[in-house]
Formats: structure tokens, C-alpha cells, sequence
């Protein structure tokens, strides 16, 4: 696991939507340009809700068939889980595998666990499972899942602490997770003090262009101007 950052560090990088940590990524990392973050549609429960950035904790779940253990072994992995989640730097965002052959058949989140999570540091979810509750999860914890479904049926904690692949972004335990409504992506510790500047440039850069596709006469020529004069700054 990689070493705690400070909050205030953490909460910089909040200031910028995912889209925009991605685009400092291209700059910082331009190895992983393609890989690293969420490549396929998650719902997200709070769409309004700003970015969140916390350390993974991650697990596996089934829920499609009955468990071959017991409920008091069940009940025990269960409560390891939990301890898991309230150990190591915080905060967290839980990142959960569905390993159903339907992600999604039950649901492991909805009221009662998005009110623990979040009480255990959690600031949110990244799962290609299933959520619901929609109405009632806990105010401040954002969820971007699969779907959203009825039932948990036979949803348990399968194991936890391992690597997890969440609608293709792979997640070790303790990789730096950005989400919001557009996805989410793991952030290099090495890369996080580098974001901000790079923001600033590309912020800068996209600003020549979309200032000169708003002024009267734009035109290619006024295009092709703007992007030169994006292309200098540095």
C-alpha cells in the first residue's frame, strides 16, 4: 500500500472532475494513457455530488446462488471484511467485484451498508454490481455501480483484500481512487503532486481555443490560429 497522503492533498485533487484527472494522467503518465480507469457506463447514484478520492479497499461478492458455507462462517468473513475496511489510511472508497456470472443478481449495498461504510472512513463505491435503496443511502457517500436492482438474494463477501476489475480498471489494494459521475480512474502516487500544475497548463491551452470559437468571424483559419497559440503554451 502505498504511503498516506496528506488531506489538503487529497482534497486538490478533488477540485477537478475525473475527465480532467484523466487528461493530467495523459501528461504525467503518458504509459497509461489507455488503461487504468472505468472503460465501461456505470450508473451513479449522485450525479451532482463532487469528485471523491480515497484509498481502495477491495473485495469480491456473489449473491446468485446460496453459500457452501455456513451463516456463522459467513458472518465471520463478514465482520473480518468490515475490519478490513476500517484498517489503513482513510479515507477509502470500497471498489467490489461482482463475481456473478449476471453482476448484479443481489445486492450487497443500500441503506444499512452505505450508513457502516460510511461511518468506517468510506467516502463512496465503485462496484459492477448492483445497488439499491436509492432513496435512503447515506447522504454523502456516492455510489457508481452496474445497476440498480430489488433484491440482495444470497449477496455475501466472497474475499477481500485483492486485486478486483471494475468495468475494466484494475484495482490493487490501496491504489488512490478519483470517482464521480463520469467513472473513475487510479491515480500513481507519484504522479499526485505533478496534477495540479499540469491542470493549470491544459486549462490554459483549452481556454485559447474555446475563447476564440466564442468571439464573432470564428472560422477554421481563426481555428487553426487558436490551436498554434494553444499548441506554445507550456
Amino acid at each position: 500500500m502505498p504511503p498516506s497522503l496528506s488531506l489538503d492533498t487529497l482534497n486538490r485533487l478533488r477540485d477537478f472532475d475525473t475527465p480532467t484527472i484523466c487528461n493530467a494522467l495523459e501528461v504525467a503518465c503518458p504509459e497509461r494513457r489507455g488503461v487504468g480507469y472505468t472503460t465501461r457506463p456505470l450508473v451513479c447514484l449522485r450525479p451532482t455530488m463532487p469528485p471523491i478520492i480515497g484509498y481502495a479497499r477491495t473485495a469480491t461478492i456473489r449473491a446468485q446462488q446460496p453459500s457452501e458455507h455456513s451463516a456463522a462462517v459467513q458472518r465471520q468473513r463478514r465482520l473480518d471484511y468490515y475490519a478490513y475496511v476500517d484498517g489503513g489510511p482513510k479515507p477509502s472508497v470500497i471498489v467490489m467485484q461482482d463475481l456473478d456470472p449476471a453482476p448484479g443478481y443481489g445486492s450487497f449495498w443500500g441503506e444499512v451498508n452505505s450508513h457502516v461504510h460510511r461511518g468506517l472512513g468510506a467516502m463512496g463505491l465503485v462496484t459492477d454490481g448492483s445497488i439499491r435503496d436509492i432513496d435512503q443511502n447515506a447522504e454523502g457517500f456516492q455510489m457508481l455501480a452496474g445497476m440498480i436492482g430489488p433484491s440482495h438474494a444470497h449477496v455475501r463477501v466472497e474475499a477481500f483484500d485483492l486485486p478486483v476489475d471494475i468495468a475494466g480498471m484494475a484495482v490493487a489494494p490501496g491504489d488512490l481512487i478519483h470517482a464521480d459521475q463520469h467513472g473513475a480512474v487510479v491515480v500513481p502516487a507519484d504522479a499526485v503532486a505533478e496534477i495540479p500544475a499540469i491542470v493549470e497548463t491544459l486549462v490554459r491551452k483549452e481556454a485559447v481555443i474555446i475563447e476564440a470559437s466564442c468571439r464573432a468571424g470564428f472560422d477554421f483559419e481563426v481555428l487553426a490560429q487558436a490551436m498554434r497559440d494553444s499548441d506554445d503554451i507550456h
